[in-house]
């Protein structure tokens, strides 16, 4: 028996005919190929800027201008007593400003290390930048120095508050530029060390509010528990063990190597700072904590970029 079969109509689209390629504008790029170091300047430019709050919500930016105002009104005061006083020195000696204001810098480390690094990780950004010529080194690079040039921002400014203001004084040329020089090369290494234990710390959690209260507690608990330490030890006359305890606080090492190279008056109890044996190595451990912090984020990113 014949089976009738159905007749295509004029009106009927072929399964295989229903793709349709539509023309939405999109252009080719023939311009040129700007490479890792443009990719690696414009990821730490962005950093820089967003450390500050720039290029974000006008809430972003009241916390990193309010602390960066703190750290300055102090070194104002200052000057200001200098110049009404006719002092013959300033209050407190570059090297020690830092050391002074380290809840500050603590408070900034806390706030911005997070939001630096923390973002990327909890929404899986990460392997986005690496889809490009960015490698996890520029990446880990560029986060590291943009942090660290904010943190030398931060306290490098007073300093130079501090600078102008002797010199309008008209204290000695000579002291004030040496301590000047010595006050930026100590801020700069607590600027390296800080923002590296901040961003480790802060890519251990992908939760902002976590990261902030870890980073305050490693550099606060950490100082407060050396402190107490030293501090039993020079009540009990063990002066000798004041400048190894030192060794296990970031600010206190920063303070170990100002009094031992820097010519800074030590903060340890007593005044015993560390000799110049002791000193060696308190950089070298502080050196040591940046090569490993920068190391420790570039294992973390490599596992993140996967």
């Amino acid at each position: 028996m014949a089976v009738d079969q159905p007749t295509r109509t004029q009106d009927a689209t072929p399964p295989g005919d229903q793709t349709r390629i539509h023309d939405i504008g999109y252009r080719s790029y023939d311009g040129p190929r700007l490479g890792r170091a443009y990719a690696r300047r414009s990821l730490y430019s962005q950093s820089l800027r967003g450390a500050y709050g720039l290029g974000r919500s006008a809430k972003s930016k009241v916390l990193p201008m309010l602390l960066f105002v703190v750290m300055c009104l102090p070194a104002g005061i200052m000057v200001a007593v200098t110049v009404a006083t006719k002092a013959g020195e300033l209050p407190l000696g570059y090297t020690r400003y830092a050391i002074v204001m380290q809840a500050v810098i603590s408070l900034y480390v806390a706030s911005q290390a997070p939001q630096s690094v923390s973002r990327d990780l909890r929404f899986k950004t990460v392997p986005l930048y690496f889809s490009r010529p960015i490698e996890t080194s520029d990446y880990v690079r560029a986060k590291f120095a943009a942090l660290a040039s904010a943190l030398f921002l931060l306290t490098a400014a007073p300093l130079l508050v501090l600078y102008v203001g002797a010199l309008l004084a008209e204290l000695d040329f000579a002291d004030q530029t040496k301590g000047f020089a010595q006050g930026v090369v100590s801020v700069a290494l607590l600027s390296l060390l800080f923002a590296g234990l901040g961003l480790v710390i802060a890519a251990v959690t992908p939760r902002r509010g976590f990261g902030i209260a870890a980073v305050i507690a490693v550099l606060t608990i950490s100082y407060g528990a050396v402190s107490t330490l030293q501090a039993i030890a020079f009540v009990q006359d063990s002066t000798s063990a004041i400048a190894w305890i030192g060794l296990f606080s970031p600010v206190t090492l920063i303070g170990g190597v100002q009094s031992a190279f820097l010519g800074a008056s030590s903060a340890f109890p007593g005044g015993i700072g560390p000799s110049t044996a002791e000193g060696v190595v308190y950089v070298l451990v502080t050196l040591g904590l940046i090569a490993g912090a920068y190391g420790l984020l570039n294992r973390r990113y490599q596992k993140a970029g996967l």
